[in-house]
């Protein structure tokens, strides 16, 4: 099966490190094709980055079954563009944070998620509320900017593992959950490191996409995902036409 990720920013090494953590979990007979946004923002760092993304992550999506994959990943911990994304196609479309809390929470109780900055802890914490996990999941930010993920000067692996053992003693944590994408090679060496286990959103995604293609599910059409209406699309965002993008 085919498998598409989206990184709805335009950072292409960011992408690479995505991929590669991908295709480390996936079965031998899944193929990944990792893409990066053509439009939008570097990085995705609170709500205005969001939808400024969102044109770009649509525009990928729609390409992605066009082009045969079975199903789409969003490689965003805010799930950008999630519920458009699954009203504009019908093969299954996964946000890495629902993915990564569901898998967590089969294997521990008291979860943390350690993010990037505080402006992205307040989504998270919404998504939290509304994959029904507020009583055994919490959030914390690493003060770390996404980009500084990729610099080893940074200090962003330090004051990351700084979160998760404050998250270990006083969240009394079971299970980490890493909160950005940019943190998707990092997974196994902290559970080596500390003990416990660590989740990250894409690897938990592509495992549970597979799973769905592999049950022949696919998105269900008949409300809430239903097909966009058809209507005129002026201005800059005329191409966006549910019928030019081929919808639903």
């Amino acid at each position: 099966m085919k498998i598409a990720i989206i990184n709805p920013n335009t950072t292409a090494s960011m992408t690479a490190t995505i991929a590669d953590a991908a295709r480390r979990v996936a079965h031998p007979d899944t193929t990944i094709h990792a893409v990066t946004s053509s439009m939008g923002p570097a990085s995705i760092e609170g709500y205005y980055d969001e939808a400024l993304a969102l044109p770009g992550l649509l525009l990928e999506i729609a390409r992605a079954e066009q082009e045969g994959a079975a199903a789409a990943i969003i490689a965003c911990f805010d799930d950008t563009g999630l519920d458009a994304s699954r009203a504009l196609v019908r093969i299954p479309v996964l946000g890495i944070c629902e993915a990564a809390l569901s898998m967590a929470s089969f294997i521990a109780q008291r979860i943390t998620v350690v993010t990037t900055m505080e402006r992205s802890r307040l989504p998270i914490e919404h998504l939290v509320h509304r994959y029904g996990k507020a009583g055994s999941v919490k959030v914390r930010a690493a003060d770390i900017p996404v980009l500084s993920l990729e610099d080893p000067h940074s200090f962003a692996r330090e004051k990351l593992c700084q979160e998760i053992a404050s998250a270990l003693r006083e969240d009394r944590a079971e299970a980490i959950v890493l909160g950005c994408a940019g943190m998707a090679d990092l997974a196994l060496d902290l559970t080596q490191e500390f003990g416990v286990p660590v989740v990250d959103g894409v690897a938990a995604a592509v495992k549970q996409a597979e799973g769905l293609v592999t049950l022949g599910l696919t998105t269900g059409k008949s409300r809430a995902y239903a097909a966009p209406v058809e209507k005129q699309f002026t201005g800059m965002l005329e191409a966006f036409s549910p019928s030019r993008l081929g919808a639903g």
